[in-house]
Parts: C-alpha cells; structure tokens; sequence
C-alpha cells in the first residue's frame, strides 16, 4: 500500500509538472504563431514582387530568352545548404544555414538585348528563396511544438483519466481489505474474551 500511495504521488506531481509545462507551449505556440503570421505575409508580398517582376521581364524579353538565361545563370551559382539541429523547450528543431556562391562576379548575360528588369528579377528572386528558408524553420518549428503539445496533453489525460483513478481504486481495495480483517480480528478476539470469561 505504501508503494502504491508513493507511486500516486509521484503521478500526481508528474501531471501537476505537466499542466504547467502545457501553459508554457500555449505561450510558446501563442508566439510563435505571431511570427509565423508575420514571416508568411512578408513571403507572399515578395513573392507577388518578384512574380510581377517576373512578368515584365517576360513581356519585354520573352519566356525563351529567360528560360536560356536561367539556365546559363545556374551554373555561375553554387548554393551551400547546413541544416543543423538543436534542442529547445524540449524539442529538436531544424537551422538551415543557407548561402549562394556566385564564381563569375560579372552576369551570365549582356547588357544589350535584356531587360532592366532582369537585374531586378534575380536580387528580388535570392531574397524569395532566404525567405522561403526562413519561413520553412518557422513552419518546422511550429509543427513540432503543436505535435509535443499533443503529447503531453496526452500524458496529462493518460494520468488523469486513467493511472491516478486505477491507483486510487487500488488503495482503496487495500484499505477495505484491511479493515475487514481488523473488523475480523476485532470479532475473534472478543468471542476469544467471552470464552475465556465463560469458562472462569
């Protein structure tokens, strides 16, 4: 019984720890999702930027001539991705280190036959992509806070619902079956004292 009552306490506390590291995820989710909202709306106006952008340079040069360029481009271009992993509040979350590496300083094209757009297009076009990584860590990061918040608030209704009600119900099983056998006991020892009355 005494193990049973150490074990209820310690699933007691365990859930009180519990509660109180849940109403600091829902502050941590709270801000997170702030950031998060603040990182998406910047994306998506770069991203209509850089479309728009895009768009012009379409009109005045033609997809063609684009799409050659592009493809030219690519191979002054080398990208260096680090992604590293690191704990916080209990979780494991991803840092992606990002840079993009031009070995020829001068452009793929000439200034003649392109648009003025063009230059435009690829400075609005790596901050697109700086921003598509920095918003992928905050969408990462929420992820995986909302899925350990889901466990713990499956832990705190495990504890709840299911261990501290079986180890009360087993403590009280004891505690019956022990003042039964006092009561029997109690019963034996005075019939024990009348017979013993009775035969002085």
């Amino acid at each position: 019984m005494l193990n049973l009552k150490r074990r209820l306490d310690f699933a007691i506390k365990g859930q009180n720890f519990l509660e109180f590291r849940r109403e600091q995820l829902i502050i941590q989710i709270k801000k997170i999702w702030k950031d998060y909202k603040i990182q998406r709306n910047d994306l998506l106006k770069s991203y209509k930027e850089t479309l728009s952008v895009l768009i012009q340079t379409y009109e005045e040069m033609g997809k063609n001539q684009v799409n050659f360029i592009s493809k030219l481009s690519k191979i002054q271009y080398k990208p260096r991705i680090n992604i590293q992993t690191k704990k916080k509040m209990g979780i494991v979350i991803s840092q992606i280190e990002y840079e993009l590496f031009q070995e020829e300083k001068l452009p793929a094209y000439t200034f003649e036959n392109t648009s003025h757009y063009l230059d435009d297009l690829l400075i609005d076009l790596k901050n697109l992509f700086s921003k598509f990584i920095k918003f992928s860590e905050f969408e990462d990061l929420l992820l995986k806070v909302a899925l350990y918040f889901k466990k713990i608030n499956r832990r705190i209704n495990g504890l709840k619902n299911i261990i501290t009600p079986r180890l009360e119900s087993q403590i009280r099983q004891i505690k019956n079956i022990l003042e039964e056998i006092e009561r029997e006991n109690y019963v034996r020892l005075k019939k024990t004292k009348d017979l013993i009355i009775k035969e002085e």
